[in-house]
């Protein structure tokens, strides 16, 4: 396709809200051949159009194959037929990609512990951040000691953003055993994480989160750390 017609097609695209696009004409329009930006845009223009999409999305795959567009739209369609789809590409999976993880999105909760565990040990930051992404929609479900056992690998990553992630997952839930990982972030972790994991105690508020705070008042060799948990003990009181 040249140019010119993407260009003609992304005029089409961009006045979607004036003239709403026809699922059948995204369809036919559809091609490998066309750029990777705007095959991404089409497949996302079906995924929005949810139930009236997921067909078109449906046999986009029987022709052309998995394409990780198509993968993406089925995601944003939230059809029951597409979360089963996907679900069905992760069991066949020993290494999915972030792709995949985030087209699952909100269907977290369906996935199993032994799929946790998989996606959590992958070694991409995108991979690692998509499957915590997950399990925030898993982690009521879980006992507290199940929760960290998962999270384990995440909270030992050298990058800051996935350790954050991990504390933010954990940070919604108040028990003891939650309370004691965190305080051990605090001692042993980067600086940004041990801050994170600082302010994770401070929003919990409760009296074993409040007991940990007193504790590393008085035991962190860290003075930045202490004065930094002296303050979230001054905002609880």
């Amino acid at each position: 396709m040249s140019s010119i017609d993407e260009a003609t097609l992304w005029d089409r695209l961009s006045n979607a809200r004036r003239i709403p696009l026809n699922p059948a004409w995204l369809g036919e329009i559809f091609s490998p051949s066309l750029s990777d930006e705007l095959r991404f845009a089409v497949a996302e223009r079906l995924g929005m159009l949810a139930e009236s999409g997921w067909p078109i999305i449906n046999a986009l795959i029987e022709q052309h194959g998995i394409q990780p567009e198509l993968i993406h739209a089925a995601g944003l369609c939230h059809q029951p037929e597409a979360r089963d789809w996907l679900l069905a590409l992760l069991d066949q999976s020993n290494d999915p990609d972030a792709i995949l993880l985030n087209a699952l999105g909100c269907w977290g909760a369906e996935l199993s512990i032994a799929q946790f565990k998989l996606i959590l040990q992958l070694p991409g930051q995108a991979e690692r951040l998509a499957g915590l992404n997950l399990l925030s929609f898993k982690s009521h479900q879980l006992q507290a000691l199940e929760l960290i056992e998962l999270c384990e690998h995440t909270l030992r990553d050298w990058r800051d953003s996935v350790v954050i992630a991990s504390i933010r997952v954990l940070q919604r839930r108040n028990e003891i055993e939650i309370s004691n990982r965190l305080v051990l972030l605090v001692q042993d972790g980067s600086d940004e994480s041990a801050h994170s994991a600082l302010k994770a105690l401070g929003c919990m508020a409760t009296i074993h989160s409040k007991q940990s705070l007193k504790i590393l008042s008085l035991e962190l060799k860290d003075e930045n750390r202490r004065l930094q948990v002296l303050r979230q003990l001054q905002q609880q009181y």
